[in-house]
């Protein structure tokens, strides 16, 4: 005979290993996903290639992130960090500036304006071409 006010039991043990396994194999793969940050670049013209040598290298996102070799700034606290961090450098390298296309002149000319003003003479404009 068939108990009708018999309540069903819910066994989440097994639900729990399989989180702990899914959980497991997210923290292994994880630490491999690398983040690169796209920039498009605008048109320009082949005329000439560079030869790798020591230099700056300035990307500007389209979100005002500015990275400087590997280091992260705010579009805001850019002048300063920038000075503090180029005292050190020789102003003979050679300065790359690689902005977004979306970005204003504005925004770009700021940049170039306070690379400039850290004593840079060497100061190229990075296009896609």
């Amino acid at each position: 005979m068939f108990d009708w006010d018999e309540k069903p039991e819910l066994n989440i043990t097994p639900l729990v290993d399989v989180m702990l396994v899914l959980l497991a194999i997210l923290m292994v793969a994880t630490p491999a996903i690398v983040y690169q940050e796209d920039i498009n670049l605008p048109q320009g013209s082949k005329t000439k290639s560079y030869q790798k040598q020591k230099s700056i290298n300035i990307k500007i996102n389209s979100k005002k992130i500015i990275t400087v070799d590997k280091n992260r700034y705010k579009f805001s606290n850019f002048a300063d960090s920038f000075i503090l961090i180029s005292q050190n450098l020789p102003k003979s390298l050679p300065v790359y500036i690689s902005a977004d296309k979306s970005l204003s002149y504005g925004d770009v000319m700021f940049i170039l304006k306070t690379v400039k003003e850290a004593g840079f003479t060497k100061v190229s404009l990075i296009t896609n071409g």
